[in-house]
């Protein structure tokens, strides 16, 4: 059975490359090699090298587990917590409710 490989819209594949980037310079500020953040995140070396490279075939988990080893998981949190899209659609539907109006 082939494995399905993950097809993302290219500013997506490069935020992903960012967000790999950004883990690998976190790595190394911290100065740990490959082989330390694996072990703690109970990963293989290759699947952290394909995080830092922001390969999108890698389960989320991962990338949450390597996140916890350099002390950045709470980050994650911060995703759509300021969701302002979301708040004027909400906004705008509150607004519009019809028989709701005052003329």
């Amino acid at each position: 059975m082939e494995k399905k490989k993950s097809v993302l819209l290219p500013t997506n594949a490069k935020v992903l490359r960012a967000l790999g980037e950004n883990l690998k310079l976190a790595r190394k500020r911290r100065k740990l090699t490959l082989v330390q953040v694996a072990e703690r995140a109970g990963i293989a070396r290759s699947t952290l090298w394909l995080i830092e490279k922001g390969d999108p075939g890698v389960a989320m988990s991962a990338y949450l587990q390597v996140l916890f080893v350099l002390g950045l998981e709470k980050d994650l949190l911060k995703v759509a917590t300021d969701d302002l899209l979301g708040r004027k659609l909400q906004d705008a539907k509150l607004l519009s409710k019809p028989g709701k109006d005052i003329k």
